[in-house]
């Protein structure tokens, strides 16, 4: 395909929003013969907008994940025949973007609830409770000055909001909460450590101390693990049961240490019976498809089956953090349940009984923006921002207008999104002031990630999060940019017209950018930046997946 043709193809996949009502978005489908000369071989799932993976091969089977990309401690609300999902966040602001869906498997985004940057979101739990929807989410401080350590909870009367102001519960030394209501109507939280607080009867406060009510089952000795850390829990009401299920091992470090227990109480006070069949999913080998598999929640399905939702990452694509996957599950005649699905590198038997979306496109979002329509939020988010950071963005005629901050995307707060492709490009026209530097980048923190930037004179590489001065270029300060990510192999095209295309001669691997060399349990996100004095113009930002 030449430069042209490609160029040509990827506008057609330019989109406006793709939100609960707003334009639809239109279907691509990447040639094939360019996909075969990209990867070696056609990919084997089914492709989605603009060639993105999905899960659900249109012939009643679905292939993991659910969520590609970094969607990792997956809490999942049943709703009626309605689901919601959302997700850890961490520095991404706004956060906490709810997902809705009405047979498991094919997913679109409601709202994002979380605006304030209150910390870095670690493993939120969705509920609904009396008519009214919770969020309880566990933070850890960052630089923002409103962010602290601690767990916090916000609530709306409707799913889409408005959602309230966060709430401090007072809680430093736990996170992940898993919400419950026990026999006699009170409610709780559960924490990581085996230990749980009690809640006002509103849920927006907690009453009295944590305490300790369950010693989580330990594996054997000599087993590879990551380290103990019993975090996750989750509860559900089945029968004459209530059943924690719990994570343990560590959810990154070597691929066979994540895992997922549980045990059971007829009361929601204790004692908790361990299961016999401890632990019910685990990674056992570093060949497997999906590693670090834990942080699970059991759901009951759109004709009364059930299922359960947690992460892992893909074996050789630690880059993309951890994915949502999706397995059956079966209630055994001992009062407990187990897990099916087998080998989830294969095809499963989607849920039954799901209705679909309707005439719109059934999962996912357009990740291309013609910046036609705000999608703050939905799809862009800032890293780690101070307070006032979305009066950076202006949107104008199709443009979007970024104001300038800090003197590279490590002090800059850049614009990334979430993309679940192991092979992707992104293109875009950039203006830039004078005074401005501005570029495309692949994110993961402040200290790692890498991409290409220019000003008015020269070109400037990103490498291990180090900026480093390159030869002159002659485009002034308009430039068309293309940053390609062809599994873990970055490389850089530029051009004046969009049409005749110039390869810069730094190409990359980014392999290593991931949570096992810098930690934090972030991905590898692309996205922009604009940095310097003045403003950067934005047009036509396009995503294809190869």
């Amino acid at each position: 395909m030449s430069d042209t043709s490609r160029r040509n193809a990827l506008k057609s996949f330019s989109l406006g929003a793709f939100l609960l009502g707003a334009p639809k978005a239109a279907q691509a489908q990447a040639p094939s013969d360019e996909l075969q000369q990209l990867t070696g071989k056609i990919s084997p799932w089914a492709k989605g907008v603009e060639g993105q993976r999905k899960a659900d091969l249109g012939n009643g089977t679905f292939l993991n994940p659910i969520m590609a990309g970094d969607h990792p401690d997956p809490s999942i609300l049943k709703d009626g025949d309605n689901y919601y999902m959302t997700f850890s966040t961490f520095d991404a602001y706004p956060g906490l973007v709810i997902w809705h869906s009405k047979d498991l498997v094919n997913w679109r985004p409601v709202t994002a609830t979380l605006t304030k940057n209150i910390g870095s979101v670690w493993a939120p739990e969705l509920i609904k409770h009396k008519g009214r929807y919770y969020l309880y989410i566990p933070t850890k401080k960052t630089t923002a000055p409103d962010s602290k350590t601690t767990s916090w909870v916000i609530w709306a009367d409707k799913i889409e909001g408005p959602w309230s102001e966060p709430i401090d519960l007072d809680l430093p030394s736990h996170i992940d909460p898993g919400h419950a209501v026990g026999e006699d109507g009170s409610r709780w939280l559960f924490l990581s450590g085996g230990d749980r607080v009690r809640l006002s009867d509103d849920g927006l406060s907690r009453v009295g101390a944590p305490e300790n009510v369950y010693k989580p089952w330990r594996y054997p000795s000599d087993w590879i693990v990551e380290g103990f850390a019993p975090e996750g829990p989750k509860i559900t009401r089945h029968g004459d049961y209530f059943y924690l299920i719990t994570a343990v091992g560590g959810t990154a470090g070597p691929p066979t240490g994540h895992m997922v227990i549980a045990a059971r109480s007829k009361s929601i006070n204790g004692p908790w019976e361990d299961h016999p069949r401890n632990p019910l999913v685990r990674t056992v080998s570093a060949d497997e498809k999906w590693w670090s598999r834990g942080h699970a929640t059991l759901v009951e399905g759109p004709a009364g089956d059930w299922w359960s939702v947690y992460h892992g990452y893909e074996n050789g694509f630690w880059t993309l953090g951890r994915q949502t996957l999706l397995a059956p599950i079966t209630w055994t005649k001992d009062g407990w349940f187990d897990y099916g699905g087998g080998d989830l590198s294969k095809p499963i038997a989607k849920p039954k009984g799901g209705k679909p979306h309707g005439a719109t496109p059934a999962h996912g979002i357009a990740r291309s923006d013609d910046f036609s329509t705000d999608k703050y939020g939905i799809q862009w988010n800032f890293f780690n921002p101070p307070a006032g950071e979305r009066d950076r963005i202006r949107l104008n005629n199709g443009t979007l207008h970024l104001k300038a901050a800090g003197e590279a995307p490590s002090s800059g707060a850049p614009l990334i999104t979430i993309v679940g492709d192991p092979a992707y490009e992104i293109e875009c026209e950039i203006e830039i002031d004078d005074g401005a530097r501005a570029g495309l980048i692949l994110f993961y923190d402040t200290k790692l990630y890498c991409g290409l930037g220019f000003d008015g004179k020269n070109f400037v590489t990103h490498q291990y999060g180090i900026e480093r001065g390159r030869p002159a270029h002659q485009y002034g300060k308009r430039m068309f940019m293309r940053l390609r990510n062809n599994r873990h192999i970055v490389t850089f095209d530029t051009s004046a017209d969009g049409k005749t295309w110039k390869r810069f001669d730094r190409g990359m691997e980014v392999s290593g950018y991931h949570h096992n060399v810098r930690g934090g349990f972030l991905m590898l996100k692309p996205g922009f930046y604009a940095a310097g004095k003045g403003e950067a113009r934005f047009k036509n930002f396009t995503y294809r997946a190869l």
